[in-house]
C-alpha cells in the first residue's frame, strides 16, 4: 500500500493535469458543470456494472473517472469563484466528523442500526426540511424507494420482524389478484406499485440490495438469451423462428452453462 505522502503526491499530479487540460485542451476548456452531469451519470453506471461483475481493475478505472469528474466540477467552479477542491475536501471531513459522534464524540452506540439511526436524527437537526428531503426526485424508482424505506427504518418507522414484512408481500399479492379480476387498470397499476414496493422493503430485511440483485438477473437473463441466439444461428436459424418447445429446450441448456 502506497504511504499517505505518495498518495499525496498522486492526488497533486492529478490536480496538475487538470489544470493543463483546462488550459490547453480545447473539449476541457468548453466543459461546463451541466455538461459534466450527464457523463457523470454514465460513468456511476459503468462503475456499478464493473462492482456486479466482481471486476477489481474496471472499479479501480471506473473510481478514477469518477475522481476526475470530482475534480473537474471543483476546477469550474474556482473559476467561477464558487469552491475549489479544498472547500470540497473539507467539507465531507466535516460532514464525516458531525455525523460520527460514536468516533469523534462521547455518543456510545450498539450496532450499526444505531449509527444509521443517529444519522437521519443528525441530518434532520442539521437543517434538512424533512426526513425525506435527501432522497433525490430524479433517482431510479426501485432504488429511490430503497432509500425512502431505509430512512424510515432510520427514525423507527419500520417493521419489527421479517415474518411481518412478507405478510405485507402476500396482502399486496393479494389484493393485485382481486385488481386484476376487475379489470380496473388504474388500479391494477397502483397495486403493482404497492407489491414492488413491500418485495423491495422484505429484500431490505434479508439484507439483500434490490437494485443489484434485479440487475443480476438482468445479465443472466441476457446471457442466456445470447446463448439460445447464438446456437439458433448455427442451425442457420434466427431465434423468431424457433417453435417454444425448442426455446424452452435451450433454455434449460443455457442454465446449465451459468
Amino acid at each position: 500500500m502506497n504511504s499517505k505522502s505518495k498518495k499525496l503526491d498522486a492526488f497533486a499530479r492529478l490536480l496538475d493535469i487538470m489544470d493543463l487540460l483546462r488550459n490547453d485542451c480545447p473539449w476541457d476548456k468548453k466543459q461546463t458543470i451541466e455538461s459534466l452531469r450527464r457523463l457523470t451519470i454514465e460513468e456511476t453506471y459503468e462503475l456499478s456494472e464493473s462492482i456486479l461483475k466482481g471486476d477489481k481493475n474496471g472499479i479501480k478505472e471506473e473510481l478514477g473517472d469518477i475522481l476526475l469528474h470530482i475534480v473537474f466540477y471543483s476546477k469550474i467552479a474556482s473559476e467561477e469563484n464558487a469552491f475549489d477542491i479544498k472547500d470540497v475536501i473539507e467539507e465531507i471531513c466535516e460532514k464525516l466528523i458531525y455525523r460520527h459522534p460514536h468516533i469523534f464524540g462521547k455518543i456510545k452506540v450498539n450496532d450499526e442500526f444505531e449509527v444509521k439511526k443517529n444519522w437521519e436524527v443528525l441530518k434532520l437537526k442539521k437543517g434538512k426540511n424533512n426526513l425525506l428531503s435527501g432522497v433525490p426526485h430524479s433517482l431510479p424508482s426501485l432504488i429511490k424507494a430503497q432509500r425512502i424505506q431505509e430512512k424510515a427504518a432510520g427514525v423507527g418507522f419500520d417493521w419489527s420482524a421479517e415474518e411481518e414484512v412478507w405478510s405485507k408481500v402476500e396482502e399486496e399479492l393479494t389484493e393485485l389478484r382481486i385488481e386484476i379480476k376487475e379489470g380496473n387498470k388504474n388500479k391494477i397499476e397502483e397495486e403493482f406499485g404497492d407489491l414492488f414496493f413491500s418485495i423491495i422493503n422484505y429484500a431490505r430485511f434479508l439484507d439483500i440490495d434490490s437494485d443489484s440483485a434485479l440487475e443480476r438477473t438482468n445479465q443472466k437473463f441476457t446471457k442466456r438469451l445470447s446463448f439460445i441466439e447464438n446456437i439458433a444461428k448455427k442451425k442457420g436459424k434466427s431465434i423468431n423462428e424457433l417453435t417454444f418447445k425448442q426455446l424452452n429446450n435451450l433454455w434449460s441448456e443455457a442454465k446449465n452453462h451459468d
